[in-house]
């Protein structure tokens, strides 16, 4: 399969939370986790489970993190 996404992180999935329609799926990718919400379907579809090697692909426009250090 080819793809043009370019930002693939290859992981180790931790945890996958099914809920009513979605799933929370944790990817840890070296000392990093990320965190992923698709469909339950999919999830199923894919038969993710912990321990199970993944990829995540990374297709976005804006990714954006902000904080106020000064917050408490």
């Amino acid at each position: 399969m080819r793809l043009s996404t370019r930002n693939r992180l290859p992981g180790t999935i931790t945890e996958v939370e099914k809920g009513d329609v979605t799933a929370k799926v944790t990817l840890q990718v070296g000392d990093n986790h990320i965190v992923a919400l698709i469909t339950r379907e999919s999830a199923e579809e894919l038969g993710l489970e912990a321990g199970q090697r993944a990829t995540a692909l990374v297709k976005a426009t804006d990714v954006m993190i902000l904080t106020d250090e000064g917050a408490g």
